[in-house]
């Protein structure tokens, strides 16, 4: 299970790392429990970018954020969401069907 462990870690770290070349070189993480499904670390990068990716453990979600050397937030706090910068596709996605959004299943 270590070895799945680790190999986990490394193909997120990997993902991690791409993101924050393509965005600005620098990036914080922050790790938030989801439930059965796993961990969801949210990246914010320095030009505003913000993506996320599911970790199904703790772990794995704390050593792909040091591999990649991101440093994890306590939480998405003020000053962290202060930095995220959205699309049309972000607002749209947010408000649904209420500004035309797209439709809802």
């Amino acid at each position: 299970m270590a070895a799945d462990t680790s190999k986990q870690a490394a193909r997120l770290a990997k993902e991690i790392s791409a993101f924050t070349r393509a965005h600005g070189g620098s990036a914080e993480g922050q790790i938030a429990y989801v439930g059965q499904v796993g961990f969801r670390i949210v990246l914010v990068a320095a030009d505003g970018t913000w993506g996320d990716l599911m970790a199904p453990t703790k772990e794995d979600a704390e050593q792909a954020l040091a591999r990649a050397e991101v440093p994890a937030r306590e939480g998405f706090d003020g000053e962290m969401a202060d930095r995220v910068r959205t699309g049309p596709y972000e607002w749209s996605r947010m408000a649904g069907l209420q500004i035309g959004g797209p439709a809802q299943p």
